[in-house]
C-alpha cells in the first residue's frame, strides 16, 4: 500500500488525507479527515474548515505542523491541539455505535490473550471498532507483500450489516487494510474461517450476545452445538493454529451469560477458565501545601502542619485576645502607654507569630505530594472470562519433544546420578581446583626464584 496508517507508522508532521484527532478540551475530541482545497468549499474561501465552539480553522493551517501543536484562532483567543491518532484517543473521539470496549478492558485483555506482533486474532463482534484499532496495533509487525507472507493480523467479524459497512469504510480510510480483515457474518451459523481457508488464529475475543453459540466453531475437531464429537470430517477446518495454545476472552454485560460461557468452555475442553471485572477510576496527583498562614486558594490546606505551628497559633490567638483587652481599656480611658498597633505587611507576621514559612522558597517545590480519586468513578463495564484451549497431543508430537528434549536420559542432573557417581563428581571437581591452584602457586615461586638470581647476578 501506498502509505502505512497514521495509528501504526507516523510522519513528525501533519499531512493531507491523514486522520488526526482535534482536542478541544479535556476529554473532548473531534476526528477530522485534513484535506488539501485549492478553491473555495461549501462558501469558504478557505477551503475545507473545520468548525467548533472554540472557532473555525481551514485544513491549510492544520497541514505540515508537527504533531501536538497549538493552533490558535485568527481573530479570537481560542485555540485546538492537533494529535496524532491513536487507539486510545480514537476510542475517546468515534462515533459510538454499540457499546464501546474502552481502553482499561481492551488493554487487560490484549495482555491476557498474549497480543504480540505477530499474533493472529479472531474478533467477533466488532461495533464501533474500538478493540479493533488496539489489537491491530498490538499485532502489527508489517504490511504482508504476498498471499504467503502471513503476518500479524485481525480478523474481525460483523453480523449487522450498517455496521459492517461502516467498518469497511473505516478501515480502508484509516490504512489498516492487510493487517485487519473485516467479515459480513453470522459466526453463531458459518464459523470463523476467511475464504475458504483457516485464519491459523492463537487469540480470540467475543463480543457478542450469546458467545456459547459461536464457541463449537472454535474447537479443534468438529463439534455438535450440545458438545459431543461429531466425528471425523475431512472437508472441516478449524480457524485455530494447531502447532500453539489458543487464548481467549468473552465480553459479557451479564452474570447469566457468563455462566452459559463458562459451562460450555468446560465442555468443549477449555482450560484455566476466569473471570475477571475492571472497576476504573483515575487518581489526581498534586502538590499541597499545608499551614495555618496560607492563602484561601486551590491547593492549599489552612490547618497546622504540626504540633509547634498549632502552639504558635495558640500563642497568636492569646496575643490577640490580650491586645483586644488593651484596647478596650483605653477606649474607655484608661491608658495603659502600650504602643498603637501596627498593620503586618501581608507575607510577614508580627513577633512571636506564625510568618508564611513558604516566604523564601520555591512556591512550586513546597508542600507535600498527594493523590485524590476523581469523583466520578467508573463502575462495571462487562464481565471479562477468559480460559486457554491447549494444543492436541499426539505420538508425532510426543516423539519430537523427546527428540528435543531426552526425558531420562540427561547428564550432570542430580536425577540421572547414584549417590557415590555424585561423591565421585565433587571428588574430582575438588581434585582439580586444587591442581589449579597449586599451579598458581608453583609459578609465583619459581617466578620470585628468578627475579632473586637476576638481583645477585647484578
Amino acid at each position: 500500500m501506498a502509505e502505512p496508517s497514521p495509528f501504526l507508522e507516523h510522519k513528525p508532521t501533519t499531512t493531507p488525507g491523514v486522520l488526526a484527532i482535534a482536542l478541544l478540551s479535556r476529554d473532548n475530541y473531534q476526528p477530522v479527515t485534513l484535506e488539501q482545497s485549492a478553491g473555495a468549499v461549501d462558501g469558504y474561501a478557505e477551503g475545507v474548515v473545520l468548525n467548533t465552539r472554540f472557532g473555525s480553522f481551514p485544513h491549510s493551517t492544520l497541514l505540515n505542523i508537527p504533531w501536538g501543536s497549538q493552533v490558535p484562532v485568527a481573530a479570537s483567543s481560542g485555540f485546538i491541539h492537533i494529535l496524532r491518532p491513536t487507539p486510545e484517543l480514537w476510542t475517546s473521539s468515534l462515533p459510538h455505535r454499540t457499546q464501546v470496549v474502552y481502553t482499561p478492558d481492551y488493554s487487560y485483555i490484549l495482555h491476557r490473550i498474549r497480543a504480540r506482533p505477530g499474533t493472529r486474532i479472531i474478533e467477533a463482534g466488532a461495533g464501533s471498532g474500538s478493540f479493533t484499532h488496539a489489537s491491530a496495533r498490538a499485532v502489527y509487525n508489517g504490511y504482508p507483500t504476498g498471499p504467503a507472507d502471513q503476518r500479524g493480523k485481525v480478523f474481525s467479524f460483523e453480523f449487522h450489516e450498517p455496521r459492517y459497512e461502516k467498518m469497511k469504510e473505516e478501515i480502508k480510510g484509516h490504512g489498516l487494510e492487510g493487517v485487519v480483515q473485516i467479515t459480513h457474518r453470522d459466526v453463531y451459523q458459518d464459523g470463523f474461517l476467511v475464504d475458504g481457508q483457516s485464519p491459523q488464529a492463537t487469540a480470540v475475543f467475543l463480543d457478542v450476545p450469546a458467545p456459547w453459540e459461536a464457541l463449537p466453531h472454535l474447537s479443534r475437531r468438529r463439534i455438535k452445538k450440545e458438545g459431543a464429537n461429531a466425528g471425523s470430517d475431512d472437508d472441516w477446518k478449524s480457524p485455530l493454529d494447531p502447532e500453539q495454545s489458543v487464548y481467549i476472552c468473552t465480553f459479557s454485560p451479564c452474570i447469566e451469560q457468563v455462566t452459559r460461557t463458562v459451562e460450555e468452555m468446560r465442555n468443549l475442553g477449555w482450560t484455566d477458565v476466569d473471570m475477571v471485572e475492571i472497576s476504573h477510576k483515575r487518581y489526581n496527583v498534586v502538590r499541597e501545601r499545608v499551614g495555618i498562614n496560607l492563602p484561601n486558594e486551590r491547593g492549599f490546606n489552612q490547618s497546622p502542619a504540626d504540633v509547634s505551628e498549632a502552639i504558635l497559633r495558640l500563642r497568636d490567638i492569646n496575643k490577640r485576645a490580650s491586645d483586644y483587652q488593651k484596647s478596650q481599656i483605653q477606649a474607655n480611658g484608661q491608658d495603659t502607654g502600650t504602643e498603637m498597633d501596627i498593620d503586618v505587611p501581608p507575607g510577614k507576621a508580627p513577633d512571636g507569630a506564625i510568618g508564611n514559612v513558604y516566604d523564601d522558597e520555591k512556591p512550586w517545590t513546597n508542600g507535600r505530594i498527594c493523590h485524590r480519586v476523581e469523583g466520578d468513578i467508573k463502575t462495571h463495564t462487562s464481565y471479562l472470562v477468559f480460559a486457554i484451549l491447549p494444543r492436541e497431543w499426539d505420538e508425532e508430537a510426543e516423539a519430537a519433544a523427546m527428540a528435543k528434549w531426552p526425558c531420562g536420559k540427561e547428564t550432570k542432573t542430580i536425577g540421572s546420578m547414584d549417590k557415590l557417581a555424585r561423591k565421585q563428581e565433587k571428588r574430582e571437581m575438588l581434585q582439580a581446583k586444587k591442581k589449579v591452584k597449586q599451579d598458581k602457586k608453583n609459578a609465583a615461586v619459581v617466578a620470585q626464584e628468578t627475579s632473586a638470581s637476576v638481583d645477585a647476578s647484578t
